[in-house]
């Protein structure tokens, strides 16, 4: 009875390692569909990846040109009304004399 259970423990052993063994195969053409799919799938996100990435290097900068010039503007625009500010305050002080 010992010798039997060995030998069933052996051969499924065996069974699973030979099973497994074939699951591992990273060969394309042996794959189904679904591999194939997933593997064109993940050629094609790799290939827009490395497209897409000087194209965002670009935008960046010209985000970063455009960030730069509304900032000049804005602080420009500020200034403008500060100068009112200051000439109306004047000018109503003048007017109280």
């Amino acid at each position: 009875m010992e010798r039997l259970s060995t030998l069933f423990l052996i051969a499924f052993a065996a069974a699973s390692f030979f099973s497994l063994a074939g699951c591992d195969k990273s060969d394309e053409k042996s794959g189904g569909p679904a591999e194939k799919a997933g593997a064109t799938m993940g050629r094609a996100v790799d290939r827009a990846v490395e497209k897409a990435g000087p194209v965002m290097e670009k935008a960046g900068k010209a985000l970063k040109e455009a960030g730069g010039k509304a900032k000049e503007e804005i602080s420009e625009a500020i200034d403008n009304m500060r100068q009112g500010a200051d000439k109306s305050r004047e000018k109503t002080s003048d007017d109280k004399k």
